[in-house]
């Protein structure tokens, strides 16, 4: 193809990237289905197939044979990225319903798949086996924009992402093993293992000492003060290539072990310019994930899907409503989620990039080896699966999250000035789902920088607190600086809407009785300032470990839900509670007391946790598991 052609592709695909990121945060869906539309309509099949007097803007010989290469690049940054934010904090939410997802899970995926390719196509068991291999993978280019539109738990988020990130390196390395396979024509089941393992290792390997190269790079090199940030993110970018790229060359697939371990390591050893880097990881992301999935939809042939029939139907049919289910839930039992997350969980598995590029790259071999029937075959079930299921689930993931109700309720803050913004950086922190509603532009700029989620509305309208999600909240803060706004808005929001608590914020203290006197929780800001400094002068060390509230310690109040909790006292439950955590006090029928050892926890109580922060994390997790 021509330069100048090339150029124009290249950027249509930058555009028509960003474009489906803006719709998807306009529609709140994920924009991979604008991605996977764009991308058939810009190929063969797409408007060139109505209008044949229109050449397809994006062809199999675009870029000809540099493609396997560039979607390789891209995956690596892709899966780097999404390993980067698998730190420990996250990992602890769910440990083991997330073991059993990427071992006992997968390999249920693995066989359910195998046996209903073999059985609804007729296909060779090792041609079967290779597409079960490769639909294990769900992966953080279809998990990650689902999740950032449905704002799950976050035990659910966790869940989905490391099976996502773990399941995508497996699943490369065991197709790529079951490939040589049909290859060779055979292989013993130890001949097998050891493949597995050599390439995991490998990968394990030159993902670690890639990342301990990086970190001490960014640790003890000087950046250039000036452009420290910049040279950091840069740093970590080429990183997640190298990594991605020694891989690959000592063992094919062993790269994408490396890039996520890599990126699992990174994310866990708090490097540098951390905020930056991840921030700029997600604008690269954007653009590769754009390439990759607009480029393979272009290229897909549907005389191929079509070929496989009612097969290929069943075999969607098999994944979505009985393999995917059976596999969450026997992963998820007598864990945490409750019925309806592990429902969400179910239906919630679309397949990604991992699929789809090793796919191509397999059919094409398989072609030149003589064996065209399998390489249809294959390419045709997994591209079938991952339109179905990028579609169907993704299209419809929010939607089933509020029918199944597992999306967490919100807390709604009205003004997204400092104040506004401050305490949603607190909120946040501890996992809620937080909405500021602001109006004005530099303040809307500000609080989406920060990375809050922004309404953008009057707060006084009852319609625009509906669109905020006030029908869902289960508090609403109004903290704007006027002090006849926030009544209105709490007034409006107590005759209008039914959330657990409404707070508001009081600029002037001699407005504190009157608004009292209509029964509105009131925080005046004045008071406030004026407590906070006298707690420095009469009680320093409280204040200043208060102060630090939510970075090393912390202090949380939580209803005791777990039957193991309830009927036990204080002194039971001490010694087994985590870490540093212990209970300061207990509400119970309106009156809040400090308990003794001989406190017996009864269910609906509220208790009061003090500790370092993880510790108390972990306690609220064992009181309330839901």
């Amino acid at each position: 193809m021509a330069s100048s052609s090339l150029i124009a592709v290249t950027a249509t695909i930058i555009a028509v990237g960003v474009v489906a990121k803006l719709l998807a945060d306009r529609f709140q869906v994920p924009s991979i289905i604008f991605l996977v539309t764009a991308g058939v309509l810009l190929g063969p099949e797409g408007v060139a197939a109505v209008f044949p007097q229109i050449d397809p803007l994006i062809t199999p010989d675009s870029f000809g044979d540099a493609l396997p290469s560039i979607v390789g690049l891209s995956v690596a940054i892709i899966v780097f990225e999404g390993a980067f934010h698998l730190q420990a904090p996250k990992l602890r939410e769910a440990p083991s319903v997330t073991l059993r997802l990427v071992t006992l899970g997968a390999g249920v995926a693995f066989a359910g798949t195998t046996i209903a390719v073999r059985f609804a196509l007729g296909a060779d068991w090792l041609v079967a086996a290779l597409i079960g291999a490769l639909l294990v993978a769900t992966g953080p280019t279809v998990i990650t924009p689902i999740l950032s539109v449905v704002p799950v738990r976050n035990r659910v988020q966790a869940a989905l992402e490391t099976e996502g990130i773990v399941n995508d390196v497996t699943a490369a390395i065991v197709a790529v093993v079951v490939f040589e396979l049909i290859i060779s024509e055979g292989a013993t089941l130890a001949e097998f293992v050891v493949l597995f393992v050599e390439r995991l290792g490998i990968g394990v390997v030159v993902g670690t000492l890639t990342a301990g190269l990086i970190y001490a790079m960014l640790q003890y090199v000087d950046l250039s003060p000036g452009n420290a940030p910049q040279n950091a993110r840069l740093l970590v970018l080429a990183g997640a290539l190298v990594a991605y790229g020694g891989g690959d060359l000592l063992k094919t697939e062993a790269g994408v072990a490396a890039a996520a371990t890599a990126g699992i390591v990174l994310g866990n050893l708090h490097v540098p310019y951390e905020e930056e880097i991840t921030d700029f990881k997600g604008d690269v992301t954007l653009v590769v994930l754009s390439f990759v999935f607009i480029n393979l939809a272009a290229i897909l042939d549907f005389d191929t899907l079509r070929a496989l029939g009612v097969g290929g139907i069943l075999i969607v049919l098999a994944i979505v409503f009985v393999i995917r289910p059976a596999l969450v839930f026997l992963s998820a039992r007598g864990d945490r989620f409750t019925r309806e997350e592990k429902l969400f969980v179910s239906f919630v598995g679309p397949r990604g990039i991992i699929p789809a590029s090793v796919a191509t790259l397999f059919a094409v071999e398989l072609a030149d080896a003589g064996m065209q029937s399998a390489a249809d075959t294959l390419v045709g079930t997994v591209f079938l699966v991952i339109l179905a299921t990028v579609v169907l689930e993704g299209g419809l993931a929010r939607r089933i999250a509020e029918t199944l109700d597992v999306i967490p309720m919100r807390v709604i803050i009205v003004g997204g000035g400092t104040v506004g913004r401050a305490l949603a950086d607190r909120l946040e922190d501890r996992g809620e789902n937080v909405v500021l509603v602001e109006t004005d532009d530099e303040q809307v700029q500000y609080a989406r920088n920060e990375g809050h989620t922004v309404h953008i509305g009057d707060g006084t309208n009852m319609e625009e607190l509906r669109a905020a999600g006030a029908d869902n909240a289960r508090t609403v803060i109004a903290a704007t600086g006027d002090d006849d706004a926030n009544l209105l808005i709490a007034q409006l929001v107590e005759s209008t809407f039914d959330p657990e608590q409404i707070l508001t914020r009081v600029n002037d203290p001699s407005n504190v009785d009157a608004f009292e006197e209509l029964g509105v929780q009131t925080v005046s800001t004045t008071l406030a300032t004026a407590q906070e400094l006298d707690n420095y002068i009469e009680r320093p060390a409280m204040a200043r470990w208060m102060n630090e509230l939510g970075q090393i310690g912390d202090v949380q109040e939580i209803k005791v839900t777990n039957d193991e909790i309830v009927g036990r006292s204080v002194r039971d439950l001490g010694p087994e509670m985590p870490g540093t955590s212990l209970i300061a006090l207990v509400a119970r029928g309106g009156e809040t007391n400090v308990p003794d050892a001989d406190t017996v926890l009864e269910e609906g109580d509220r208790v009061t946790i003090i500790g370092d922060r993880e510790d108390v994390r972990e306690s609220m997790q064992e009181f309330n598991p839901n």
